[in-house]
């Protein structure tokens, strides 16, 4: 016990929760705990550090909230096994019997991509870059993105997708500890993600423009770290942010330590526009814009954008990892974003998903279903028994995503919701949505014969 304590002591910045949770997190790093070892009892820690045993509880709670501790029976408070991660991710694509008409990936129709092959036929001399020193952003792709983009932004970097753009920022900018708010429901992804960072997440819910104020006001006096948003078409509900609520939102975290990222996945196949708190708070804002969903999956590119004293630390981390996303890929979104029919293929994708969409919710609200939102690739469909629904609209081949992996708190109870993706959904829309409405209410039919 006395090495564990030495190790501890070694690695203690501040006599703080915060600063006790990351000491354990660096020594864990650092090979001198391993899974399995066994933690001091929370006394002898306070006695040995001189700490309160209620700092060090709180410093307890933090690890295993985060997953890096867990309590073993009789063997006490032990190191956890290395996390496998994704947990919430996986739950929400799995499937347990093979389906013909599969609308829980959140993914765009392939056939409404903008084609590559005139855009790279018409590459002049698509040259690899003669240094590892070069600019990491092409200046025709930076100027292209500065022409749409919803404010002006003191920097701006190239990375490998939303996701890249998220686990930098998370990496660089957060600590074990740090009390992040997010949308509630949110992005599987994302939660996994800020769950391995070690960090408190807090759920915030949404309503038709955007995140709650009053709530955000009520966690501020716990001092946020950060604010994680999509600005429209959020995965999974739909919602679009309106520029009075982030108006709103901007006063209210305007001056607090507290920075805004903001996810802005469904980027030029939203029908709502290009929004930001940057716009009044750019200081405190990263705004990230996908390109997947409008120019396909694999061209693997995301923008972020930021002050220098927040994007400085993402760009270094880059630097000395991944380095850079290649320019000729760059190159090819440039072109495909300057290319007039690229263009025309991406506004009618964004109609054509739009009308998707409209006709399902219309078919829902029919049988008494409201979904919330306007926007995106996606519904939110309120069920009365989560698990009797999915497993309804699998027996006849159709496959949806349940709600319970997009909850930040797991409410009790066999209520809760299934995410559609309608912009998969090409024809037949009211017979889908029919089924769907079916499965929304076999919880009934289920709870009267148990």
């Amino acid at each position: 016990m006395r090495v564990v304590i030495s190790a501890l002591e070694e690695r203690l910045d501040a006599p703080t929760a915060k600063g006790l949770a990351q000491a354990v997190s660096r020594a864990i790093r650092d090979a001198a705990l391993r899974p399995g070892d066994q933690l001091p009892p929370i006394r002898r820690v306070a006695e040995e550090l001189m700490m309160s045993p209620t700092t060090v509880s709180a410093a307890w709670q933090l690890l295993a909230r985060s997953g890096t501790i867990r309590s073993d029976g009789r063997r006490g408070t032990t190191v956890a096994p290395t996390a496998r991660g994704g947990e919430r991710y996986t739950r929400a694509l799995r499937h347990e019997s093979p389906v013909h008409l599969d609308l829980s990936t959140g993914i765009p129709d392939g056939a409404l991509l903008p084609p590559f092959v005139p855009v790279l036929s018409g590459l002049a001399e698509p040259a690899t870059p003669s240094s590892y020193l070069d600019d990491p952003v092409l200046d025709e792709l930076r100027a292209v993105l500065a022409e749409d983009w919803p404010y002006a932004a003191e920097e701006l970097l190239v990375v490998d997708g939303a996701m890249d753009a998220l686990d930098l920022v998370t990496r660089t900018l957060l600590r074990p500890g740090d009390l992040v708010l997010v949308e509630n429901p949110g992005f599987p992804p994302l939660l996994d993600l800020l769950e391995d960072r070690g960090v408190d997440v807090v759920g915030v819910p949404l309503d038709e423009t955007g995140l709650d104020l009053v709530r955000v006001e009520e966690l501020l006096p716990r001092r946020p770290a950060a604010v994680v948003l999509q600005p429209r078409g959020q995965n999974p509900t739909g919602v679009s942010m309106s520029p009075t609520r982030a108006r709103r939102l901007a006063a209210v975290l305007r001056g607090h330590d507290c920075i805004v990222v903001e996810d802005d996945s469904s980027g030029p196949i939203s029908t709502s526009g290009a929004i930001s708190l940057g716009a009044w708070i750019p200081d405190q804002v990263l705004h990230i814009r996908s390109f997947s969903k409008s120019h396909g999956p694999d061209l693997r590119i995301a923008a972020i954008s930021g002050p220098a004293a927040l994007l400085g630390p993402v760009r270094h981390a880059r630097a000395i990892g991944q380095g850079w996303t290649s320019r000729l890929l760059q190159r090819v979104l440039a072109g495909l974003l300057r290319d007039d029919e690229c263009a025309r293929r991406t506004a009618a994708a964004r109609a054509e998903y739009a009308r998707r969409r409209e006709l399902v919710v219309e078919r829902l609200a029919t049988h008494g279903i409201d979904v919330p939102g306007s926007d995106g690739l996606n519904i939110w469909v309120p069920v009365r028994d989560e698990a009797a629904a999915v497993l309804r609209l699998a027996s006849q081949g159709i496959a949806v995503t349940p709600g319970s992996p997009f909850s930040v708190e797991h409410p009790a109870g066999p209520a809760g919701h299934v995410r559609v993706t309608t912009g998969l959904i090409r024809e037949n829309h009211a017979e889908v949505a029919d089924l769907i409405a079916e499965a929304a209410a076999a919880g009934a039919w289920t709870a009267q014969h148990r």
